[in-house]
């Protein structure tokens, strides 16, 4: 059975434990596509009863869809709208209860598969909150700076002879070795950051570093990671992670957090998790990590 284009579909956003206020907490808010919140207990529950809950509101299915989703990817507007919706409700519901953050774009073909995959996958979950419980994650990220500038000339005899494609190439060695050196002090930033992670995170997630628009004009992003940290001790790490940079010319260190888990909702040998099958009936898997 397929979905038609005009018909609605369900859009996920975490798995969470069931909580008394969340409910409520929900209550009003609107989410990707300017649509109502509400929530899906496993195996058809009173949320009451329910160990773990899905957050989920309903979304036109010719945008969502499989070929409606190949269509947005390239319109970095439209993903940006959604991301920041996603996101939005998913912090919503984490300062009120543990919870997974779902990939974004997670979709079913409607509130009954999005509840088979709950009730499907409810000991996976039911795990992935065990281990994550009281922890959150916080990204660390490293630029080569692209306006630091170049190192001077050393100053040439009076006499020597300099012709501009000389000059133009004892420029461009100069900035090379400049290059290299920033480079070398961003390895250094990120050894320091690795020192502070075992110090304080349970767990690491290394990303690509992000290039073209999502990078901006911060310059050369060279590294990329999260780290999951227990609450208590966020803010040590924050710190710590921060001052990475300092000493090392030509670099800089960014640190972002605390987020919910994205990294680390699922393990590392399941990445996919079980928001379904590329193009299958019942669900259409999510992008981006």
């Amino acid at each position: 059975m397929t979905t038609s284009t005009s018909e609605p579909v369900t859009y996920a956003y975490a798995v969470a434990r069931a909580h008394p206020d969340l409910p409520q907490s929900l209550t009003g808010l609107t989410g990707v596509a300017g649509a109502p919140v509400h929530l899906i207990a496993e195996g058809g529950k009173e949320h009451g009863d329910a160990d773990i809950v899905l957050v989920v509101s309903p979304v036109p299915a010719a945008d969502f869809r499989e070929e409606g989703l190949r269509r947005h990817l390239e319109d970095l507007d439209w993903l940006e709208a959604v991301a920041r919706a996603h996101h939005a409700i998913v912090e919503e519901v984490a300062a009120r209860a543990p919870a997974l953050p779902l990939r974004l774009a997670t979709v079913y073909r409607d509130d009954s598969s999005a509840r088979d995959m709950l009730r499907s996958a409810v000991r996976l979950f039911t795990e992935r909150l065990d281990h994550l419980a009281d922890q959150v994650e916080w990204g660390v990220k490293i630029y080569v700076e692209a306006t630091v500038p170049p190192t001077p000339a050393a100053p040439e005899s009076p006499s020597a002879d300099i012709s501009p494609g000389r000059a133009y190439l004892s420029a461009r060695r100069r900035q090379r070795g400049d290059r290299e050196a920033f480079h070398r002090a961003a390895q250094e930033a990120a050894e320091r950051v690795g020192n502070v992670a075992g110090a304080y995170a349970t767990d690491r997630a290394a990303h690509r570093p992000q290039q073209g628009a999502l990078a901006g004009d911060a310059g050369e992003n060279v590294f990329n990671d999260a780290f999951l940290v227990p609450r208590g001790r966020g803010e040590a790490f924050r710190s710590e992670a921060a001052r990475a940079g300092q000493g090392l010319a030509g670099i800089r260190v960014e640190v972002t957090g605390p987020w919910a888990p994205y990294s680390f909702a699922m393990p590392v040998n399941d990445t996919d998790g079980p928001g379904g099958t590329d193009g299958g009936d019942d669900s259409v898997r999510g992008v981006g990590p």
